[in-house]
């Protein structure tokens, strides 16, 4: 019986992750569940599955649910998600949003847990920390994210074999056909309308920009331990082909499935085995005559260029990139600023910056807090 620990729990990839529990109650239970503020969600997944401990957002929703649940051990806020991984679990399911999943999957790999990680800026912002400690501790890291699943996938079987190329598939997004003057009327509403995938709303908004994508490089780079000049994009408006890795011998392996984000949980919580789903099979006939493949219009999408500068020159640069774009996406989201705002601001920000390296996770939050605050300043 594997026990998990669900940072996210409320959230869409927490939700599926319980559906799979569900599923399979001889394979997995519930040691520790987090939210931020939806606390009436919470009180029913506890109520169900039984964790020993919660966190929440805050000590007044703490003490809610303690009146319900007296023998539940409580934790709330940001230092409470670092302190919760220290409970008695086998992994931790990382699907916390942004940055703020940094600090405690470094902390759960600290105390020796497996970890299932659906929070790609875990790695975006702390990529050599947090794989060092996977090193110095003996823990897995599994992905959960789609693609990186997929890329996992291909490369199982064949690990020490020379990689040419990562090829990570993205669906484009609502306007990967939009011109630049087209995308400066996009709306909140629109942006949010992704195509294939059911999504949070800020995953969503870097899907619509293809700053996802962006970070998702950065991602494979530390995963697969692949260079970004050998990671290429490939726009793939089915989504169905999720990724796929080129060997030496130029013989190139994909993954393939309907888009279904419990497809590639299930797969990070069984490792190395396979679970039963009774979801739909892909059916190739169904599929169509063609399946298509796009070069990004990096004219137009600039944030995946930012990207790969930002690896490139490592260090402080991906934390800057992703902290700003995360109050940039929030402020989108609130109305305050436009589509194109997002990555026109970047463009200057990044090219501003000078990166230093980064060697603790307290660097790397206080770095993360300087370029928010730059941002805010632009707006204020």
């Amino acid at each position: 019986m594997k026990r998990l620990l669900i940072y996210g729990s409320t959230g869409s990839i927490g939700t599926q992750t319980l559906d799979i529990v569900r599923a399979n109650p001889d394979r997995f239970c519930v040691a520790g569940l987090t939210c931020n503020n939806r606390i009436e969600i919470i009180r029913e997944q506890v109520r169900e599955f039984r964790p020993a401990a919660v966190c929440v957002g805050n000590e007044r929703d703490a003490a809610a649910l303690s009146e319900g649940f007296p023998d539940l051990e409580l934790f709330y806020g940001p230092q409470g998600l670092i302190d919760i991984a220290e409970i008695d679990a086998d992994m931790a399911v990382s699907a916390l949003m942004g940055i703020s999943g940094l600090a405690p999957t470094y902390r759960a790999i600290q105390s020796g847990k497996d970890i299932a990680l659906a929070n790609k800026e875990t790695l975006v912002t702390g990529g050599a920390i947090i794989t060092e400690a996977c090193r110095a501790n003996g823990v897995r890291l599994l992905p959960v994210d789609s693609e990186h699943s997929a890329i996992f996938q291909c490369l199982e079987g064949n690990r020490g074999r020379e990689i040419k190329r990562i090829l990570l598939t993205c669906s484009g997004g609502p306007f990967r056909n939009y011109t630049a003057e087209e995308l400066a009327g996009v709306t909140v509403e629109q942006a949010l309308a992704h195509p294939k995938w059911n999504m949070g709303n800020k995953i969503t908004i870097d899907s619509a920009t293809l700053m996802n994508k962006g970070l998702e490089v950065i991602e494979a780079r530390w995963l697969f331990d692949v260079p970004g000049d050998r990671i290429d994009v490939h726009i793939h408006p089915e989504s169905i082909v999720h990724s796929m890795v080129e060997f030496c011998d130029t013989s190139v392996i994909a993954q393939l499935g309907l888009p279904d984000m419990r497809i590639p949980i299930s797969l990070a919580l069984a490792y190395p085995e396979r679970l039963p789903y009774s979801g739909d099979s892909l059916d190739f006939f169904s599929v169509g005559k063609a399946l298509h493949f796009e070069r990004p219009r990096r004219d137009v999408f600039r944030t995946l260029d930012l990207a790969y500068e930002a690896l490139r020159n490592g260090g402080s640069a991906p934390v800057v990139l992703n902290g700003a774009n995360e109050e940039l996406v929030a402020m989108f989201l609130a109305g305050r600023i436009g589509f194109l705002d997002i990555q026109n601001t970047l463009i200057d920000i990044m090219g501003r910056h000078r990166a230093v390296p980064m060697t603790s996770v307290e660097e790397i939050l206080a770095v993360d807090r300087e370029a928010r605050a730059k941002v805010r300043e632009r707006f204020a």
